[in-house]
């Protein structure tokens, strides 16, 4: 799955056959892809996520620190079923 970063999707479209998921912090989940990157995604509702970054495994729980202070913001902000894809920069 490419070109997921900065789309909302269906949190088991992520999670299916992904070799490593993981629930690091309430709200914030990482799962390996294909190619060995680590997508990091927040937990919008009980079926959607929000994916904002790709990390590769030298600088994931670097990655991972600096999400983890977003995911309540993020979810006030796309945490309903109305909402629009967001416009993430690199």
């Amino acid at each position: 799955m490419t070109g997921i970063k900065g789309r909302i999707i269906n949190k088991e479209s992520l999670v299916n056959g992904s070799p490593y998921v993981k629930e690091q912090y309430e709200g914030l989940l990482v799962c390996m892809n294909q190619d060995g990157l680590y997508n990091i995604a927040v937990q919008l509702n009980d079926n959607d996520i929000l994916v904002v970054d790709q990390a590769k495994e030298t600088n994931v729980r670097e990655r991972i620190q600096n999400w983890a202070a977003q995911v309540q913001d993020i979810q006030n902000k796309y945490g309903t079923t109305d909402y629009q894809q967001p416009n993430l920069q690199d």
